[in-house]
């Protein structure tokens, strides 16, 4: 029997409204524990918050959403938050007694992989995480399943 493995794979888009950054953190929470994974949530939640924030801020156009999408890879886990605006994001230093400017210095802390792809129109900004395999990583998909998100497709069709 031949054996293959399928990253899980889950989608969401959010409306340009401020409550769309909790609405993100509590998807990712329960894809997480969905998908087995329980180690990291507080890495994953800072992440999650802080790309949906810059992608709200600095991102997503009138009118538009964005969206949140979480890829599972055994022990990698990558979270993408993809908008239609136009600019990139930098890693900038803030000033001690700044209010703002901290957040992709912390994604970059806390993440062990950042980077943006650039799209037309737009860009996704991601990063990925190596969960600890000792702590309830998921197997993938194996022997010739392969297990769709009914709610993905749902949100992909626009329903």
């Amino acid at each position: 029997m031949r054996r293959f493995t399928v990253p899980l794979s889950r989608q969401r888009r959010f409306p340009r409204a401020r409550r769309s950054v909790p609405a993100a953190r509590g998807f990712a929470l329960e894809t997480l524990t969905d998908w087995g994974y329980r180690d990291r949530h507080d890495d994953v939640l800072i992440c999650v918050s802080e790309l949906a924030t810059n992608a709200l801020l600095h991102g997503v156009p009138p009118g538009r959403q964005f969206s949140l999408t979480l890829v599972g890879d055994g022990p990698l886990l990558r979270i993408e938050v993809r908008d239609s605006g136009s600019g990139l994001p930098e890693v900038a230093e803030a000033a001690a007694d700044a209010c703002r400017g901290r957040g992709l210095s912390i994604v970059t802390a806390v993440a062990d992989g950042f980077g943006v792809t650039v799209h037309e129109p737009g860009k996704t900004v991601w990063t990925v995480l190596e969960m600890d395999p000792r702590v309830g990583v998921p197997a993938t998909e194996t022997d010739h399943t392969i297990r769709l998100d009914a709610g993905a497709l749902q949100d992909s069709s626009g329903r």
